[in-house]
């Protein structure tokens, strides 16, 4: 179904409402991203409450505004990954070890199971999931300072 063919608004229930182009109404959409960090704003799936995609969304920029809002407010409010921009120190060099981290949502600490708990997804760009199973992203490693580098290297 073309982007533009669908209506998307939001129930007295603050749930997602899609109606087709020939007047089917599914109440309870989920929007999914496909490829949530390399490509956040293409690829969007608009699923059921049975998980059955109704709709397709090849680039969100290519909706109308007030159906794109609703989309990203949707997503927002189901996906937290925040983003590492800082490393301020780590309480050991073995794991299990507490990271405090500066993130793009504040400073806040994460605890490292292991090592295999960081996962690379690029030559710059890692994952890092702590023991409370929240995924930390760093977008880019040579954005972050010397000594950040230098600590996180100790665990590469």
């Amino acid at each position: 179904m073309p982007n533009s063919q669908f209506q998307l608004v939001r129930d007295p229930f603050g749930r997602l409402v899609l109606t087709t182009p020939a007047g089917e109404r599914h109440e309870g959409i989920t929007p999914v991203r496909t490829f949530p960090i390399a490509a956040p704003a293409e690829g969007l799936s608009l699923v059921n409450t049975e998980g059955h995609e109704v709709a397709w969304i090849d680039r969100l920029a290519e909706l109308p505004a007030d159906i794109a809002q609703l989309i990203e407010a949707e997503l927002a409010s189901r996906e937290f990954v925040p983003e590492i921009n800082q490393i301020l120190s780590v309480s050991s060099f073995a794991c299990p070890s507490t990271w405090e981290v500066g993130t793009n949502r504040g400073r806040t600490e994460l605890t490292l199971k292991g090592e295999e708990d960081i996962r690379r997804l690029s030559d710059k760009r890692l994952m890092i999931a702590d023991s409370h199973g929240i995924e930390f992203l760093i977008r880019d490693l040579t954005q972050l300072d010397r000594h950040s580098r230098k600590l996180l290297d100790r665990f590469l």
